[in-house]
């Protein structure tokens, strides 16, 4: 089992738990003014979305928002409570056609892709996007704990190994900021 799917396998077998930590609190909604102005397009894709929190915050500023997970109790929550579709499936290889989201969001779900998985992941974002499209991503900082008290897998990264790998994946305007003490934020634009 690879470490996305044992991640998984943690987010089933405990899915009301997580269902209640993570439907209480819209990252997309506490940073709203931050986030907003980053996607100029209409359609996002709202890649680890869990049970739907920040979808419902995309939704409710009028975007055409899809929600994105491989986890399938975030699913059948999120549908019950959440007025927007909602897909299954493993961002490493998204079933959705080319140029479909002027937008991805993928706040704290590249964290659980294994770092030798990660390229192709940031490729497939990049094959979603439409021309221009922007990428906002969060996952955690190097030198944060690395202790957690389930089964879940987290990769780290320094600033500038996340900065490499998407400029690496062919995506422009590569920025990456720290985001609290334990985050980094990954913006990038398509443009070709």
């Amino acid at each position: 089992m690879d470490e996305l799917a044992r991640t998984n396998h943690v987010y089933e077998n405990d899915s009301d738990a997580f269902v209640e930590k993570y439907e209480t609190e819209s990252i997309a909604a506490r940073f709203w003014d931050d986030v907003d102005p980053k996607f100029p397009g209409d359609r996002v894709l709202d890649v680890g979305c869990g049970p739907g929190p920040d979808t419902a915050t995309f939704a409710a500023h009028d975007y055409e928002v899809v929600g994105f997970d491989l986890t399938r109790a975030f699913l059948e929550r999120a549908t019950e409570t959440v007025d927007a579709p909602f897909v299954r499936g493993d961002m490493r290889a998204l079933p959705f056609e080319a140029n479909a989201f002027d937008g991805v969001w993928a706040s704290a779900s590249l964290v659980h892709v294994p770092r030798d998985d990660v390229p192709g992941t940031l490729q497939e974002f990049r094959r979603v996007l439409t021309r221009p499209g922007t990428l906002v991503a969060t996952l955690k900082r190097a030198g944060t704990d690395r202790h957690v008290d389930d089964d879940r897998y987290f990769e780290r990264y320094r600033s500038d190994e996340l900065r490499a790998l998407g400029t690496d994946a062919g995506l422009d305007d590569v920025t990456v900021s720290e985001s609290g003490d334990r985050w980094l934020e990954l913006t990038a634009r398509i443009d070709d």
